[in-house]
């Protein structure tokens, strides 16, 4: 997506191209369909502290259009939002389509004007004039005052987001730092993964090894899938176990209990096989582990499910335990760009004036949302510094 400040006395004043046939297909995917906007954090601080390495340069920006900000335009917008736990901001309708209409009639109260299935193929400084040429695929071009990038990455390409703007913008003297998948589900080997298709689990912890050393450890929720893992908890452990698989096999560690330790654990299993002691283990283990997860644990232990309370051995109950608390997950991947949440890459900050969000390189042409190269976790920040930048680039343009 680009938008350009028209030059000349005719047309509008501001004009937004648009690859697609039409607006917003990878804003309607958010949220799982339920577009999280935003974050809510106690302070501004905490909030850009979540865009780690990037703070200094977002601060600025903030400033000017925040969080506080996004929830107030929405809601004058007629999108009335909802939090939820970690400070997720949704709108209440849960539907993401809502919030694109929203968009669309803010643009009409703007009198933006919007050209669909417009596909660009260059930007072109004239050094005289110091006028953007768009040169457009049908060999039409545009000429403009001021140029806005908002391309996106290169996450789920079959929404556009292949990765153009990056190629426009180095071609105008940016330096492009090397993109990679940021925010992706992450694939296992374990075939009795395949069998969970579909669970969900809360309040868990995960942990990374590589060559017996632990790495790194995150608490929160999954989701199991038919090729492995996804959910906020592994997507923003995604880009940091993607990193580590260049030096060699990544293993995962799924704690059930991470706020009880294993003794207690033990206490649990050994009070319940008492009171149950003539009961099928694995009847007795769905009151210790969700149900969805007896099958795995008793596999993976090799211990059999249809075994009495009563005869289940002290080598076995020290299994289960263990088990509970450090799954063995392997990986053998990530997903890639079709399944990715947003890709990190893109534009050096150095190279851009916050204040404004204008190239340092090129006078009047402005860089945007996924197209720097910001980290930022799962969680609606993503789609904040999308608002926040393109309302600061959108304030500066010349029109």
């Amino acid at each position: 997506m680009i938008a350009a400040g028209r030059a000349g006395k005719l047309g509008h004043a501001v004009l937004l191209l648009e690859k697609n046939l039409s607006l917003g297909r990878k804003l309607l995917l958010t949220g799982g369909g339920r577009c999280n906007l935003t974050n809510r954090k106690p302070t501004q601080k905490l909030m850009i502290e979540k865009y780690k390495g990037s703070e200094k340069y977002l601060f600025s920006a903030f400033a000017q259009f925040g969080v506080d900000d996004t929830i107030v335009l929405f809601n004058r917008l007629g999108v009335e939002t909802k939090e939820e736990p970690e400070g997720r901001i949704f709108p209440v309708s849960d539907s993401s389509r809502a919030v694109l209409q929203a968009l669309v009639r803010f643009m009409r109260e703007g009198n933006v004007k919007v050209r669909t299935d417009a596909a660009v193929s260059g930007i072109v400084v004239d050094q005289e004039t110091k006028l953007f040429h768009i040169k457009m695929k049908d060999e039409s071009e545009i000429v403009a005052k001021s140029c806005i990038v908002a391309t996106g990455g290169v996450s789920h390409k079959e929404t556009g987001s292949t990765g153009d703007g990056f190629r426009w913008l180095k071609n105008l003297g940016h330096n492009i730092i090397d993109n990679n998948m940021a925010l992706v589900p992450v694939a296992l080997s374990d075939a009795w993964v395949k069998k969970l298709s579909g669970v969900k689990l809360e309040n868990i912890k995960l942990t990374t090894f590589q060559n017996g050393k632990k790495q790194k450890s995150q608490e929160g929720k999954v989701l199991f899938t038919h090729f492995g893992i996804t959910g906020p908890t592994i997507l923003n452990m995604s880009k940091g176990i993607g990193e580590l698989l260049q030096y060699g096999d990544v293993a995962l560690m799924l704690d059930l209990f991470p706020g009880t330790d294993h003794a207690e654990v033990k206490k649990r299993l050994q009070e319940l096989l008492v009171a149950e002691s003539n009961k099928q283990l694995k009847n007795t283990l769905a009151r210790l582990v969700p149900l969805s997860f007896v099958s795995a644990v008793l596999e993976i232990g090799k211990i059999s499910g249809d075994k009495v309370n009563n005869s289940v051995s002290h080598e076995e109950r020290l299994k289960i335990v263990a088990l509970t608390k450090a799954v063995p997950l392997n990986v053998s991947g990530l997903l890639g760009a079709s399944k990715a949440i947003v890709s990190s890459g893109g534009v050096d900050p150095k190279e851009v004036n916050f204040k404004k969000m204008e190239s340092r390189i090129v006078p009047n042409l402005f860089v945007t949302g996924d197209v720097l190269n910001i980290d930022r976790p799962s969680g609606g920040y993503s789609l904040q510094l999308c608002w926040t930048t393109g309302f600061v680039a959108g304030s500066n343009i010349r029109k």
